[in-house]
């Protein structure tokens, strides 16, 4: 059973008709079951890299049409294991975390070095590994925006992975050391022929002041997804712009242009994602949008609405864990399906 996006969208149907104008479409690099040879063919990656990042477009119920649908499960340690596991214990368990990957099908899997390494052998041959290799935690006190190195990339060759997935936390007083690590150990992970995610998240307190959270501002998020590609990040993870002028709104900082709010990019969702494909290369790095966390009853809702902006702007996917994993199985599988129906509908088009 397909989902009815326009019904689930209500009076965000709108949505489907926007057509973004400051940047067209015919300017951007689309995603598509050529998305591989068109897009990096002609780059410095390794043969085995191009063959790794076919293998995760060619799985799933996306498999073939160039877009991702991306389980992941690192929040036992990003968000603490009670936080992210107490509404439904079975994920405490790898095995589930990779069942309901499969089961929802989504392109792969990215978790942490301890549930890809303890289900590898039954499962790395069945769905696509993608080695989450750093992470934050917070039972370190006080709490830092700082990422530290959990796993090598060996240890993610060996284990059967066709990626590996780091965050770095630009705008963070850490930021340069993260970049230079995680840029490292992108080149290994090449060089092994394993495609590169990069979790591109903006992080200062700075950022979020009395109006608003300039965290998710467009022209913020576009810079540090500029920067991740400039590491070489194959496929760039991205929060859904909520607002624009983080630039403008804290004093002294950063550069930025004029043009950046009076043409390029407007209010609505769609124009700010757009603003975010561009600065992944116009596409080239592909854009996956995040899910997001668990609000409840209206996850279905938020979970398709994300999806229908992600793709209309340009994007390649959706990425979405807890929205999927804090239900029962059968209802997390339900959701991923319903992100995939909006990749699968032919009506919902690039804006």
């Amino acid at each position: 059973m397909t989902t009815n996006i326009e019904a689930l969208l209500g009076a965000d149907a709108k949505l489907l008709e926007h057509k973004c104008t400051a940047i067209p479409k015919e300017t951007i690099h689309l995603p598509g079951p050529d998305s591989v040879d068109r897009l990096f063919a002609l780059s410095d990656r390794p043969t085995p890299v191009l063959k790794s990042l076919q293998s995760l477009y060619d799985h799933g119920r996306l498999a073939g049409t160039g877009y991702v649908s991306i389980l992941p499960v690192d929040q036992g340690i990003e968000h603490s294991a009670a936080a992210s596991f107490a509404p439904n214990p079975v994920y405490f368990d790898p095995e589930n975390i990779v069942k309901l990957a499969l089961e929802g099908g989504a392109n792969g899997v990215a978790s942490t070095l301890g549930v890809l390494g303890m289900t590898a052998r039954k499962y790395a041959h069945k769905i696509p590994y993608i080695l989450k290799f750093n992470h934050s935690e917070l039972l370190s006190y006080p709490n830092t925006f700082d990422q530290t190195m959990y796993g090598s990339m060996k240890q993610a060759y060996n284990m059967g992975c066709v990626a590996v997935g780091a965050t770095v936390y630009f705008g963070s007083a850490e930021s340069r050391r993260q970049i230079w690590e995680v840029s490292q150990a992108f080149e290994a992970a090449h060089s092994l022929g394993m495609a590169t995610i990069l979790w591109c998240y903006v992080r200062n307190n700075a950022f979020k002041t009395a109006e608003k959270d300039y965290h998710v501002s467009a022209d913020l998020t576009g810079q540090a997804n500029h920067l991740g590609v400039t590491i070489q990040a194959d496929i760039i993870k991205q929060k859904l712009p909520e607002n624009n002028g983080g630039y403008n709104a804290i004093k002294g900082f950063g550069k930025t242009h004029k043009l950046v709010y009076e043409k390029l990019t407007t209010d609505n969702p769609i124009d700010l994602t757009r603003w975010q494909v561009a600065n992944c290369y116009m596409g080239r790095a592909g854009l996956i949008n995040s899910g997001g966390a668990s609000s409840g009853e209206s996850d279905l809702v938020e979970a398709v609405k994300t999806a229908v902006i992600n793709k209309r702007a340009g994007g390649m996917g959706l990425i979405s864990g807890r929205k999927a994993f804090q239900r029962p199985m059968k209802d997390g599988v339900g959701i991923l399906n319903a992100i995939q129906d909006v990749y699968l509908d032919k009506k919902v088009t690039i804006a």
